[in-house]
């Protein structure tokens, strides 16, 4: 199922989209004891089932076009992001150092995010909003210690993420990125989050790519990764119990605007699209954060 979290005339709720991809159909409304996506995510396998019985053969509640899509989770309560986790990226620094032996990670608020049509915003304080696509992870089962051989089936899905980022911030300080990490609306995640059922042949060969205005800037495969799934879902649960409905942002391929030049960063009427296999393409056009 492609789960997702919308408002239509005003009104929140969540559903899924129907055997079209045009409709939505409102699992809120049929299933009232359940409150959103990451409460269908923390109930397991009998919530699931749940939400497919009543998903099956339903008609749409909603045209996909009449509705504004959020993030899949309303305000996750944790976003995990993983740097420099392709090994062609490592390269992309000419620092001449070896690959890591851990990940590099940083944390994302909420807000920093919006949903797929929305607008990216590019802040007055800055013109370098960069775009990053990745896949990302969104956590089903939670847990601690998660061992390495059983991760992956702590998964609940898979969604699309641009994991835009300010770059003259992310170099404010000495340590951190993340004053330049975390502007409203700089990234977006979305538009759906595809269950993982829906990947029987596993994650290993899944393809992310970044255009920008029809025009192909990233593109790479999960073949490349230096930390596959398992590994960061391991890794993470290490020192943070991981919770339903947590994302992981696996990480971006080369090609971001800064490393071209000059640098390409986006502007306003910029379109970026972020494609995931299996997912689809989250959409957002980039406009001038008004003081």
């Amino acid at each position: 199922m492609k789960l997702l979290s919308y408002t239509h005339q005003g009104r929140e709720s969540w559903g899924a989209l129907d055997a079209s991809g045009q409709g939505v159909i409102d699992l809120g409304r049929r299933l009232p004891a359940i409150a959103g996506v990451r409460e269908l995510l923390a109930g397991g396998a009998p919530a699931m089932a749940q939400a497919r019985e009543a998903w099956t053969g339903a008609s749409a509640d909603h045209a996909l076009a009449d509705v504004q899509l959020d993030l899949p989770v309303r305000e996750p309560r944790r976003i995990f992001c993983i740097g420099v986790n392709y090994a062609h990226r490592n390269a992309e620094y000419k620092d001449g150092s070896d690959l890591p032996r851990y990940p590099s990670i940083f944390m994302r608020v909420p807000e920093s995010f919006c949903g797929h049509g929305e607008a990216l915003l590019q802040p007055a304080d800055s013109q370098q909003l960069d775009y990053e696509g990745e896949i990302g992870i969104v956590i089903g089962q939670g847990g601690r210690r998660i061992p390495r051989e059983s991760a992956l089936d702590h998964i609940g899905g898979l969604t699309c993420i641009n994991e835009g980022t300010i770059r003259d911030w992310v170099h404010h300080a000495k340590f951190n990125v993340t004053q330049g990490k975390n502007w409203f609306r700089s990234g977006a995640i979305g538009p759906w989050l595809v269950t993982a059922d829906e990947y029987p042949d596993g994650f290993g060969k899944l393809r992310v790519q970044t255009r920008v205005n029809g025009e192909t800037r990233q593109e790479d495969t999960t073949e490349h990764l230096m930390f596959d799934f398992a590994y960061l879902i391991h890794y993470l649960s290490t020192f943070a119990p991981l919770l339903p409905g947590d994302v992981i942002a696996t990480g971006t391929p080369i090609g971001a605007g800064i490393r071209f030049d000059p640098p390409r960063f986006l502007q306003p009427g910029d379109l970026v699209e972020v494609e995931v296999t299996g997912v689809g393409v989250l959409r957002n056009v980039v406009e001038a954060e008004p003081r």
